[in-house]
């Protein structure tokens, strides 16, 4: 595995973490007082409550049926993101939350999970996944040629999640090295 490979896969797992670590909002479909949940304490919760709660604590009670994300479906976002993606010109990108695509990774893997239980069809699943892979090669691809390009990655900043910026100068750094390769060491 290359240092580039290594570093961008750290970082993945890095956004990873600090996502969870983030607040999310929760509505509670059942009362708990005096729960340890790792080394987070709930003092008292009620049934129906909305609650900010760290998104891994929050993920530990929706496993045990205690509470629910008060999060709109993800699916719209991916949608719309597509469609805008589509309407845009060859070397033009919409912008993305920045926690775009530790989101989507997420409802990909939860729907996965419903389709093992039996409480999502399939057909749903692999009509979602065809949908991100489509964003995804189609900014994919829109990176590609802007990193060969003398397009600057501040100009971009505002439009790519941390995930795409770290590509962006790993794909313009090797751009600039394969030209200088084979120009003879001119840019």
């Amino acid at each position: 595995m290359s240092e580039e490979q290594i570093a961008l896969r750290q970082m993945l797992e890095r956004r990873e973490r600090e996502y969870l670590l983030g607040t999310a909002r929760a509505k509670m479909r059942s009362s708990i007082e005096n729960l340890d949940v790792g080394d987070f304490h709930i003092e008292k919760l009620s049934e129906g409550e909305a609650v900010e709660l760290p998104r891994w604590v929050l993920d530990e009670l929706a496993a045990q049926g205690m509470a629910e994300s008060s999060e709109a479906p993800f699916e719209n976002e991916i949608f719309n993101a597509l469609s805008k993606e589509k309407m845009m010109g060859p070397l033009q990108l919409s912008g993305l939350a920045p926690d775009f695509y530790i989101r989507m990774k997420r409802r990909l893997g939860t729907l996965k999970a419903a389709v093992a239980e039996g409480k999502t069809r399939r057909e749903d699943l692999e009509r979602l996944r065809v949908v991100c892979y489509d964003l995804i090669g189609i900014r994919l691809s829109k990176l590609l040629s802007l990193s060969s390009s003398s397009t600057p990655a501040s100009t971009l900043a505002d439009k790519l999640t941390p995930e795409e910026k770290e590509f962006f100068v790993i794909s313009q750094s090797l751009s600039k090295e394969w030209k200088s390769g084979l120009l003879g060491g001119s840019s």
